[in-house]
């Protein structure tokens, strides 16, 4: 495995060296120019008083949106941040334009929160939810989505780039293809695909995309991001505005501002953003590339030595994979293994149906543990990783 120095990266995560971390898919380790960015704001805030400190760092978080831009290929206008994926992405699609009996196509990887709020929208609006299936492999079946958008009332598609609950990469870039085909507005939620996979929104065709800080870009808790095309974000008002999303003009008149940021709302955590952008920057400084050529290989290594451990099983399906491995142990139940593993300083965690009822429950499976490698997991933390599970399913009676 080339292109990444992996004593560099570990020497720059002060985490490293504390614990065994493989749930990158969750919450990363911090690096420390990030930690570094996030408390030095904090320090000007404690010191100089929070609007003074966000005055100075104007011209940084300015820069925010220029690295996010180049992590997707976009302009800096097309960016809005949020303190979450799911409040960009709820926000984006309760702002689409949807009449009663348009169609909405999603597929078996939906996001629960996506899922709930895709209900939510049935239940306002009247729309139709139309599922596509999985095709042989796993991933959404492309046939079947080009049936569904042969239709006069489609209203956008709904993608999970990669599921929570599985290594699938769906492929995004062929279902962008499709509905730019059908002249159909593409959703593209890459909360677990940002910062582990290069990510260019042209050539994936989506209108939206939004993504989280928290996972593979290895950024800080409650930030997140919405790319959303300058040409369809002038026609959507987003469910709720404020001060910046729009000026008051008149006492009865308000304009909405003309870009993305339309989406975000005044009060933010500055840190945080400035925490964001230098994590994007650090994912930037390795090469995307690099790091998902480091992660496949990464990922498939730790597949190879769980599906060797008798009484395991590797649930992962498709005909592409990334940094996230899911395995059951047969007799134990996914969050006790978490729960064991943390005791032994290994951090994992467990997908459940709740966030995934539109698959682990077709598939037969209430839960499953999930394991993702990042671009500074070494070869030794994945024989250690399989030592203890192998120890798990031994001691399983």
């Amino acid at each position: 495995m080339t292109g990444i120095d992996v004593d560099r990266a570990r020497d720059l995560t002060p985490g490293a060296a504390e614990v065994l971390h493989l749930n990158h898919a969750g919450a990363s380790l911090l690096p420390q120019p990030v930690l570094d960015t996030v408390i030095a704001h904090l320090h000007r805030e404690a010191t100089t008083g929070g609007y003074e400190a966000a005055a100075e760092a104007a011209e940084a978080l300015a820069a925010v949106y220029d690295s996010v831009a180049a992590l997707l290929g976009c302009g800096p206008d097309e960016i809005a941040l949020t303190d979450s994926a799911t409040r960009g992405w709820a926000s984006v699609v309760h702002s689409l334009p949807l009449r009663p009996g348009e169609r909405v196509i999603t597929g078996r990887a939906e996001y629960g929160s996506n899922a709930i709020a895709l209900l939510q929208l049935q239940r306002r609006t009247g729309c139709e939810l139309v599922l596509v299936d999985d095709d042989e492999h796993g991933q959404i079946d492309l046939d079947a989505l080009a049936q569904a958008l042969d239709h006069d009332h489609v209203g956008f598609v709904s993608l999970v780039h990669v599921p929570t609950q599985s290594g699938l990469v769906n492929p995004a870039a062929e279902v962008g293809r499709l509905c730019r085909g059908a002249e159909v507005l593409f959703v593209l939620d890459a909360c677990q695909s940002a910062g582990q996979l290069p990510l260019d929104v042209a050539e994936l065709g989506c209108h939206v995309l939004t993504a989280t800080g928290r996972k593979f870009l290895r950024g800080p808790r409650g930030t997140g991001f919405a790319y959303v095309d300058r040409h369809l974000v002038q026609h959507l008002e987003p469910p709720m505005l404020d001060l910046l999303a729009a000026t008051w003009v008149a006492p009865e008149r308000y304009e909405i501002r003309p870009d993305a940021r339309r989406f975000e709302m005044w009060e933010a955590d500055i840190a945080g953003r400035l925490g964001l952008g230098a994590a994007v920057d650090h994912a930037l400084s390795w090469g995307l590339d690099a790091i998902a050529a480091r992660n496949a290989t990464l990922a498939a290594g730790l597949r190879d030595r769980l599906s060797a451990i008798p009484g395991v099983t590797v649930r992962d399906r498709g005909a592409r994979l990334c940094a996230i491995t899911t395995f059951t142990i047969d007799g134990l139940e996914p969050e006790d293994v978490v729960a064991r593993l943390r005791a032994q300083g290994t951090n994992v965690t467990a997908s459940t149906a709740t966030s995934a009822q539109l698959d682990l429950p077709h598939r037969g499976l209430r839960a499953v543990v999930r394991a993702s490698v990042h671009y500074l997991t070494t070869d030794e933390e994945l024989d250690r990783f399989a030592a203890q599970v192998a120890g798990l399913s031994r001691a399983t009676p």
